[in-house]
């Protein structure tokens, strides 16, 4: 299906950007039910309950609709759309399958009839009661959202027993339990629209949840996703930029409350421009990436709330050109539907909560279409970014920055904990992340081709890989650069619960003997003996089958990139590799390595890529992008890797420059160059 290519015109008025809204929405319309109360546009799953996916696809979309609406928009029906509107639509295969009349309801319609159906206990399309930690409480705060900002089309339309029945379903919110995490502000939210459409709310809940928040709030703008959790991605979309709604409605009775929230979007936006490339595209780092362009929607929110957080001709360039750089990506199905994935569709990077209708929470940076049309952000000019240091210390978000005209880089000290999300390891573990290069995704520790371990150290031990995961709490970061411990495998024995099979069995599970001192303990030292000893101390904490090894990294930021030095402390012989970053190979190029994937030999690859590799040196250029890695220090040589496909979230063919070294039993320091910029 031929796509519709985008330029920075089509979001520089109101109308050109009406229409790309539009473009991106008409082609869910074949799919809603009949009711319009839920949305099947997918066949895969997610962790919650079946039921809700099409509820969650029908929730989504307001997030885009809901300031279309508050701003003037208006859907037309078929017979008054434009060509270029209905080659999305009326001509995908799918649509032709369904009823005319339903395909071409517009949506007023449909969410005027599906919020009815949904919230009514005696209607066939019925969202249901929740439970504790529903997954509909995130879908209620799009509905709470279109309320707030367009309540003519979404509450004054509704009859009175639809009002009653729909607050009564949004009050299941307040009879459960929230994640303690950014989920607050769903509650927050819901009982705040509940409030200012006059209806019966939970005080009593909107300041608990107030209250957790304050909790997580760090400083500088700076929130953790819960006590303990990452400073990613959840800050724009929704701490900072939920305050900023929040202070729209609630200025007059907490002047307060809502000027802070205004004042760290102020300290958070002096922050968060640094995440973005020249280009439009933002650093991919952390978890819920198929979010896509809501990594801008921080920028639209506080163009909503009124928030001056950057010059508005700055904000325009900013918002315009990551819309446009988002929106030509590969990212739609044939009927032109997002799909989960990042620069590309992807189920591999996924979290386990991401449904069909995850994707369209990147609606949020639309939130600008509801400024009116007399608004200076339509008459103001798409200004480029302004002039930023090439690196630069993020103190409050913990991150080492780096630029140049084309790509963002964020150095990282790594995390602290584990969670239960998938693949946390590979969204908060590298020692870097670009805007240009995305980040690669393991499909399994039994190859390193499989692995993928781009910007990590992995250690290949007993024919699996074990790259870096947590690191110990004693890290610094600074100006200067990155200190860390970590091991790649859990060492130390004293404690807790008894050690379990490591990466699919690779390992042997450690048996309960009953011998206290076979137990799974987070500090290495105590369980060391305290002081660092000698390998043949350290080494007595350790269970039968597990090989104690310790890493301590040093990165150290430079013009071109950064050098890492790593001082290994191993009782056993193992080989490690140390990655650079996996650039793009040519679409269709067919290129094989070794039965690890490894490339060999010194060659053209190809009209865009060449791949360079010998006793101390790899590297990969292609498509005016390079990465390089030299060995510097250590019995190490240059190697490229072939990574299985569709690993990387940016493109879907790779090849991954690293050093591969020889790690001998005792003490030795290995040191690596990567460059990029």
């Amino acid at each position: 299906m031929r796509r519709y290519r985008y330029t920075e015109k089509d979001f520089s008025t109101k109308d050109a950007a009406q229409a790309a809204l539009m473009r991106l929405l008409a082609p869910l319309k074949p799919f809603y039910s009949e009711s319009g109360a839920r949305l099947e546009i997918g066949v895969t799953s997610a962790h919650y309950e079946s039921d809700t996916v099409p509820m969650e696809a029908f929730a989504r979309p307001l997030w885009g609709l809901a300031p279309f609406w508050a701003g003037g928009g208006r859907d037309e029906r078929s017979s008054g759309k434009s060509e270029r509107m209905r080659s999305d639509s009326e001509k995908s295969r799918a649509g032709a399958e369904r009823d005319d009349l339903t395909q071409y309801r517009d949506f007023e319609e449909i969410y005027n009839n599906g919020l009815s159906a949904g919230a009514d206990p005696a209607h066939p399309e019925y969202w249901h009661t929740c439970r504790d930690f529903d997954q509909k409480f995130c879908e209620m705060a799009a509905i709470a959202y279109a309320m707030l900002l367009a309540p003519e089309q979404v509450w004054d339309s509704l009859s009175d027993e639809a009002k009653k029945n729909l607050t009564e379903w949004l009050w299941e919110i307040n009879r459960h339990e929230c994640c303690a995490c950014n989920w607050q502000w769903f509650a927050i939210v819901t009982n705040l629209a509940l409030k200012v459409r006059g209806m019966p709310y939970s005080r009593e809940r909107m300041e608990t949840g107030l209250a957790m928040l304050e909790d997580y709030y760090d400083a500088g703008g700076w929130y953790r996703d819960g006590n303990g959790g990452e400073k990613d991605y959840y800050n724009p979309f929704v701490m900072v930029s939920y305050g900023l709604l929040y202070a729209m409605f609630m200025e007059e009775e907490e002047p307060e409350r809502c000027a802070a929230f205004r004042q760290r979007a102020r300290d958070f936006a002096q922050d968060y421009i640094y995440w973005f490339a020249d280009d439009g595209a933002s650093i991919a780092y952390g978890r819920s990436m198929t979010y896509r362009f809501a990594q801008g929607g921080f920028f639209a929110f506080a163009l909503l709330s009124g928030t001056e957080v950057l010059p508005l001709s700055v904000i325009k360039g900013i918002l315009t050109r990551h819309l446009t750089w988002w929106l030509n990506q590969p990212i739609y199905d044939n009927a032109g539907i997002l799909t989960i994935g990042y620069a590309y569709p992807n189920l591999q990077m996924s979290e386990s909560y991401n449904a069909p209708g995850s994707p369209y929470w990147a609606l949020l940076a639309f939130a600008f279409l509801a400024l009116p049309d007399d608004h200076p952000y339509w008459q103001a000019d798409c200004a480029p970014m302004p002039e930023l240091e090439r690196q630069h210390y993020l103190a409050h978000a913990g991150m080492l920055m780096q630029r140049n005209h084309n790509n963002v880089v964020a150095l990282l000290p790594g995390r602290l904990h584990a969670d239960g999300h998938s693949h946390t390891l590979e969204k908060y573990g590298k020692f870097a992340y670009s805007s240009r290069f995305g980040f690669s995704i393991s499909r399994s520790p039994l190859t390193l081709y499989e692995s993928a371990p781009d910007s990590t150290l992995v250690f290949e031990i007993g024919g699996r890989y074990y790259p870096r995961d947590t690191i110990e709490e004693d890290y610094t970061i600074d100006s200067d650069g990155i200190t860390c411990v970590w091991s790649p495998l859990p060492v130390c024995l004293t404690g807790a619960e008894p050690l379990q099979a490591m990466a699919g069995g690779a390992l042997a599970a450690v048996e309960d003997t009953g011998d206290e001192s076979a137990r799974l303990c987070k500090d290495q030292d105590t369980c060391a003996g305290g002081e660092s000893g000698s390998l043949e101390k350290e080494s007595r904490s350790c269970a039968a089958g597990v090989p104690y090894i310790r890493v301590e990294t040093e990165i150290r930021p430079t013009e071109k990139g950064h050098i890492r030095t790593h001082r290994i402390t191993s009782e056993i012989e193992c080989a490690a590799y140390d990655c650079g970053f996996a650039l793009a190979a040519e679409r269709g190029l067919a290129v094989s390595g070794n039965d690890q994937g490894v490339v060999s030999g010194e060659s053209a690859c190809g009209r865009n890529v060449r791949v360079l590799e010998n006793e101390s040196f790899a590297a990969v250029e292609t498509m005016g992008d390079y990465c390089t890695v030299t060995v510097l220090s250590g019995d190490g040589k240059g190697q490229v890797l072939t990574p299985d496909p569709n690993t990387n979230l940016i493109v879907p063919k790779t090849f991954l420059p690293m050093a591969a070294y020889k790690i001998r039993k005792g003490t030795q320091v290995i040191q690596t160059e990567v460059c990029y910029l």
